[in-house]
């Protein structure tokens, strides 16, 4: 299994939309290394849903239940999308404050390359968020 983040405007599609749908596309990606990193999501891959804008956190998991598919609203096969459910909704989520102040994440790409919008996520950062989340209840797949 791998891990990856996967970041959203709250106002146009938020972690609770996903909520509400229970699964959904994962679309609109453009940048190109951003959908490479699409292209490498299995079924059973989890990835954080991390809010921009205002927010700037990590507010909720997600299960990723399709492999990539080109993206059907598009005429050109080089992009792609994914099929994501909800799984858990962090509370507290953990912010991009919290994750700058710790020195593990200096490498990661949401620090280095904020404007990146899918990126895989080490084993090891995601079981620091993890602990920072605080009440999370272990994903059973």
């Amino acid at each position: 299994m791998s891990y990856w983040l996967l970041k959203t405007e709250p106002e146009t599609y938020s972690y609770l939309d996903l909520e509400k749908v229970e699964r959904d596309r994962w679309n609109g990606v453009r940048n190109f290394t951003a959908l490479n990193h699409l292209r490498q999501m299995r079924p059973g891959d989890l990835a954080f849903i991390y809010h921009t804008g205002q927010e700037k956190a990590i507010v909720g998991i997600a299960e990723v239940v399709s492999l990539p598919y080109p993206d059907p609203a598009e005429t050109d096969s080089r992009f792609v999308v994914v099929d994501i459910k909800a799984r858990q909704r962090l509370n507290p989520p953990v912010t991009l404050r919290q994750i700058k102040q710790n020195p593990l994440f200096a490498a990661w790409e949401l620090v280095r390359m904020p404007r990146l919008s899918v990126m895989p996520v080490r084993a090891e950062y995601w079981q620091t968020v993890i602990a920072a989340a605080g009440q999370y209840r272990p994903v059973s797949t």
